[in-house]
């Protein structure tokens, strides 16, 4: 048996004349801006898709957004320390003041306020920026393993529990900056790893700055006039030595980022308008149309 297909009766019937096609009028034109359509937000990577599990970002592309909030919260330590070194200073001047006369109340708790508020924050915000700069380092440790083609010899236990012990990291945070120097910058396995001028410098105020701070800890607990002035010039070295130790871990992150997930300039492309020459005035629109947005 065989089955044949064919079309109902009067399925293609046409007018008189047969069909005739309409000339184009343009594209459809809406009395007011239609409300269909894709919803007015700025495009994204699409993030969560029912059923597919979600890509992890290689370290290389985690290095820059990890170095940009590190870099942030190390700035922000900076400028408090260097708040809290003037605060000691203020309060240093009062006490040559005081050897002359007694000094107003009002002062001397503002003078308070400042060096414990100055104290205060300077602390907190720095175990937040030692805390991103050490998972900074973690992360880039893991993108200098894939640049380079080997892994450093120091286990991931080891890196953590030698950057967290007071006293030890002293001396492991210069080899672990050191390490990753000699693994960005694509050497030899088998050499050993030599630290650059920065990384020296900055190995070399790190130790500087956490005996420094040891010593005034100890200092603080000593009695009399002369000591408690002593202790506050030991509090602005310290403040303002904390703000370098700063500054030059960012300048330290920046050029390991720069080695580690480089940004070739001839692929940019300026994401602003510059200038516009030799174009004609756009229409502008008389009447806003109802229900428009904009």
């Amino acid at each position: 048996m065989t089955w044949v297909a064919a079309p109902p009766p009067g399925a293609y019937q046409r007018g008189r004349g047969g069909y005739r096609r309409r000339p184009y009028a343009g594209p459809p034109a809406y009395p007011t801006p239609p409300r269909w359509g894709f919803p007015s937000v700025a495009w994204r990577w699409p993030t969560s898709v029912p059923g597919a599990r979600p890509e992890v970002p290689a370290p290389v592309d985690r290095v820059r957004y990890v170095a940009k909030h590190a870099i942030a919260m190390l700035w922000l330590l900076a400028g408090l320390a260097v708040v809290a070194a003037g605060s000691e200073i203020w309060r240093y001047v009062l006490l040559l003041r005081s050897r002359y006369g007694a000094l107003s109340s009002g002062v001397v708790s503002a003078s308070d306020t400042f060096v414990y508020t100055g104290a205060i924050l300077a602390l907190a915000v720095g175990a937040l920026a030692v805390a991103l700069t050490i998972w900074w380092l973690h992360v880039a440790r893991q993108a200098a393993a894939e640049v380079a083609g080997y892994s450093s010899g120091r286990t991931t236990r080891q890196f953590f529990w030698g950057m967290l012990l007071p006293g030890i990291n002293l001396a492991v945070a210069g080899s672990v900056f050191a390490e990753l120097e000699h693994a960005a910058e694509r050497r030899d396995r088998e050499d050993r790893p030599k630290p650059g001028r920065l990384v020296k410098w900055w190995w070399g105020l790190w130790i500087a700055d956490g005996v420094l701070t040891a010593v005034t800890i100890i200092w603080r607990f000593r009695g009399g006039v002369q000591a408690q002035a002593d202790g506050v010039v030991l509090a602005i070295l310290t403040d303002l030595l904390g703000a370098a130790v700063a500054v030059l871990t960012i300048l330290l992150i920046r050029r390991l980022v720069k080695l580690l997930a480089p940004i070739d300039a001839a692929t940019l492309r300026p994401m602003r308008v510059v200038r516009v020459a030799d174009a004609p005035e756009p229409p502008l629109r008389a009447t806003r149309a109802f229900g428009s947005t904009r």
